[in-house]
């Protein structure tokens, strides 16, 4: 049998977002180990806090403290947690609802064993030993057989409230190419573009999805295109990518390969990024030992005619 390709792959990025005054409040208050549900026009306490009533959609801003304590509702046990999960060791993920809420929050808790949990019991916030105003602030939730505090009647109003928060998202996975791009990939180790023919439209490829997109058949039919091809479009980077050792500005661009029905993108290198345009005719850079172009330069051809690759962009 052929060898199954596959590789694991990385999605990363920072989310920043602004905070109206609720969320302001929610995450401001953990910070200072309060946590501040909100009331809805007919009494109910929301925890976490939300800015409009998920039955009414009514804008809701009436901020209440509610206690630290709450009573587990329902829970799954994590038998081996993952990388930036609130615990190391096994745990339950649990919805609690807090005292003097009327819904519940999801987190963590910490208990020595399954056997060990159960909806209905009772349980504190573990407060985090450093907290900067997000919801990892609570560290978990643990058991607890005490009475539950006096909230204090907090206003929500604090010194150097949150307006901002960046979350940093994550999403690490296995990709097998499948048949087609199986065949793309091991072209290109040997230099060569491959793509695949539509039986019915003609169209060709690349890289090949094993299906046509626009006739849903499938394609079988090994085409090699290039290695030549026009920018079609293309943009200008101007913010550094992390562990991208390349300078900016630099060029991105969508090239058309000769033979080829859609375009594929790539890096423009070998002239300066303000002289890259529709048109510009390119070939492939290799470099030592890669398995795909390092990037594309200016062939020196002239540009080719927009009516030869309109129908691309």
């Amino acid at each position: 049998m052929p060898e199954v390709l596959k590789a694991p792959l990385v999605v990363e990025f920072p989310f920043t977002r602004s905070l109206g005054p609720v969320q302001s409040a929610f995450l401001t208050g953990l910070r200072e180990r309060v946590v501040l549900g909100v009331r809805t026009t007919d009494g109910r306490t929301l925890v976490p806090p939300v800015e409009y009533d998920p039955v009414t959609a009514e804008e809701i801003h009436d901020l209440v403290e509610v206690a630290p304590t709450g009573t587990v509702t329902t829970w799954a046990w994590n038998h081996a947690p993952r990388r930036g999960q609130p615990l190391t060791t096994p745990f339950a993920w649990a919805l609690v609802r807090l005292d003097g809420a009327d819904t519940a929050l999801l987190h963590a808790l910490d208990a020595p064993g399954p056997d060990a949990v159960r909806t209905g019991m009772r349980v504190r916030v573990r407060w985090a030993a450093e907290r900067t105003g997000a919801i990892t602030d609570i560290a978990c939730f643990e058991p607890y057989d005490g009475a539950a505090p006096e909230p204090r009647g907090h206003s929500g109003t604090f010194d150097h409230p949150l307006t901002g928060i960046v979350a940093p998202a994550r999403l690490d996975y296995t990709y097998s190419p499948g048949r087609a791009q199986s065949a793309y990939i091991d072209a290109l180790t040997a230099r060569r573009t491959v793509g695949e023919r539509c039986p019915s439209c003609r169209k060709v490829y690349v890289p090949p999805r094993g299906a046509c997109p626009t006739c849903g058949v499938a394609t079988a039919e090994q085409v090699e295109v290039g290695p030549r091809g026009t920018v079609t479009t293309y943009c200008i980077v101007n913010i550094k990518a992390k562990n991208l050792d390349i300078e900016v500005p630099y060029v991105y661009a969508h090239i058309a390969l000769d033979g080829a029905d859609l375009a594929l993108h790539a890096r423009i290198g070998g002239i300066p990024y303000d002289q890259v345009r529709m048109g510009l005719r390119v070939e492939p850079v290799w470099t030592e030992g890669a398995r795909y172009p390092d990037h594309y330069r200016p062939t020196g051809e002239p540009d080719a005619d927009y009516e030869t690759y309109k129908e691309l962009l």
